[in-house]
């Protein structure tokens, strides 16, 4: 998923955005000959992620800085615990360290959020997936550490999956009318999902065929009605009010899927700390 042209390219735009002319504090205090050696700290616990970007940032900066984990993305790390030494010129360990942390911090906090909520599941088969709330033009980052932190990923951009919201309904004239008008358009390896808010859509949508069923918004007692309707014909997927107290209610429905935004959009950064 993140590519080393795709990383390069994403951090040299966030490098100028914070370097902008110069770093003007670095810049008077150091010499290019300065070296220094820090550590990589976590002050909570949480779920590893980023490494290959944090380390990206600094060797763009400079081939001579030198970064050794001591953890891999989606290990288990405590409070206290030494994550990495960096070493080398201090200009550019010290011009990096914001744009690092920033990377790092969010990845870690969203692969934390995401397995709390995969671990909130329990002993049901249900998977908790993304949403397209995502932070424009870091969608790559944030899909990743959704997968790093064991959850599963929904569509990555609006041609992976045709998807039929109410509004499109309501522009089609009716469920069958929007499924019918796709079938005739998309490639044969795209799959078509129906947002369905009663009973009466669900049965629509499984005469049109329709290949994931999302039930939008509904009671628990709802769900497992449409669940034993659906009976498999088609994969179910559950969306809204979706938390991490009701999540294992969700999936005790017999629910294929769980999506939600809060995985994503509320996951708090982890604190990781970048020390001499």
């Amino acid at each position: 998923m993140l590519d080393d042209f795709y990383i390069e390219d994403h951090i040299k735009k966030a490098l100028q955005e914070d370097i902008g002319f110069g770093d003007i504090t670095t810049d008077y205090l150091t010499d290019e000959c300065d070296e220094m050696e820090c550590t990589l700290n976590s002050r909570v616990e949480g779920v590893f992620c980023g490494a290959r970007v944090f380390e990206k940032v600094f060797k763009i900066l400079s081939d001579k800085i030198n970064v050794k984990f001591y953890y891999k993305d989606g290990d288990k790390i405590s409070r206290g615990d030494k994550l990495a030494s960096i070493k080398g010129p201090s200009k550019y360990i010290l011009m990096g360290e914001r744009t690092a942390l920033n990377y790092i911090q969010r990845m870690s906090g969203i692969a934390t959020e995401t397995n709390k909520y995969q671990s909130a599941i329990g002993k049901y088969s249900a998977k908790i997936v993304d949403t397209r709330k995502t932070t424009p033009l870091f969608r790559a980052f944030e899909k990743y550490s959704v997968k790093v932190g064991g959850g599963s990923l929904h569509r990555f951009n609006l041609s992976d999956c045709a998807m039929i919201k109410d509004n499109h309904i309501k522009y089609a004239g009716s469920l069958t009318k929007a499924v019918e008008k796709l079938r005739e358009n998309i490639s044969h390896a795209h799959k078509i999902e129906v947002e369905c808010d009663t009973v009466a859509q669900v049965k629509e949508a499984l005469a049109c065929r329709a290949d994931i069923i999302m039930l939008d918004n509904m009671t628990l007692d709802k769900m497992r009605e449409c669940v034993k309707l659906i009976d498999h014909k088609a994969i179910v997927e559950a969306s809204g009010n979706v938390t991490l107290s009701t999540v294992c209610d969700i999936a005790s429905t017999g629910v294929d899927i769980i999506s939600s935004s809060a995985i994503v959009a509320k996951a708090p950064t982890l604190d990781l700390g970048l020390d001499m």
